[in-house]
């Protein structure tokens, strides 16, 4: 007998806060500025790479775990996201993160904002502090089997390991609801089925995805294809007023 329980996959930068908290520690730097040697890393090397050598290169000039913790604060949560968390919450419902920030941002935020307990689990790439206070930052894994993703985060694959996990422990859900943004929310988008949900952030990447898709299946190119039902969305209100009309 299948569920009523509803997993919800929530992607951190961008959708449960307004911001990119990682690149938003980079006011931190004399003058606001990441020497350029650093910012030509990204392309390259990937993100995790490049979040490290911007935590090193804060770390040399004197930037503490509190000044990153006061810079955190600043950040805002999405428009309607604290009222979509805490209905999808108390209604019972799976809420989990997958994200390509890191543990230690995403742990703080939802600490000070108290929605912590909104979520099962947080799936991101594992940061902490070392004995010198220096921010270290590592890969969530290390993948080579998804040409969507970036060699430290399979947003598909964690999203299918988390279901057969919890499947083997006794839940079946009703059906999976998405909410993200970006470039790396598509590979997970494209694993959901037709009774499952994907909200792209109405302008941001991974909406402008999907719309591109529609427009070359409505041209007749069969290519890649979004199954599940499409809800975009500027705020998370819009969101949950779509959750009361599901059964």
């Amino acid at each position: 007998m299948t569920s009523e329980k509803i997993l919800f996959v929530f992607d951190f930068d961008h959708t449960v806060i307004d911001d990119n908290s990682d690149l938003y520690c980079k006011r931190l730097a004399p003058g606001g500025k990441i020497p350029q040697e650093i910012e030509e890393t990204y392309s390259d090397l990937g993100w995790t790479h490049y979040m490290g050598l911007i935590f090193d290169y804060l770390h040399k000039h004197g930037v503490t775990a509190k000044q990153y913790r006061e810079c955190m604060n600043e950040i805002r949560l999405t428009d309607g996201m604290r009222e979509l968390i805490e209905h999808v919450a108390e209604k019972g419902h799976e809420c989990i993160i997958v994200s390509d920030a890191n543990s230690e941002f995403i742990d703080y935020i939802l600490t000070e904002t108290g929605l912590k307990n909104a979520f099962s689990r947080v799936y991101t790439n594992p940061a902490k502090y070392d004995a010198e206070g220096r921010l270290t930052i590592e890969y969530y894994h290390t993948q080579d089997w998804c040409d969507l993703s970036t060699v430290n985060l399979c947003k598909g694959q964690i999203v299918v390991d988390h279901k057969e996990t919890r499947e083997r422990e006794g839940t079946q859900y009703k059906c999976v609801v998405l909410v993200g943004d970006g470039n790396n929310d598509f590979c997970p988008a494209l694993r959901l089925s037709e009774k499952d949900v994907v909200c792209p952030r109405i302008n941001y990447r991974l909406w402008k995805k999907i719309q591109k898709l529609k427009s070359e299946s409505e041209e007749g190119n069969d290519g890649l294809k979004i199954q599940a039902q499409v809800v975009n969305w500027t705020s998370g209100l819009e969101i949950l007023e779509f959750l009361k009309t599901l059964n």
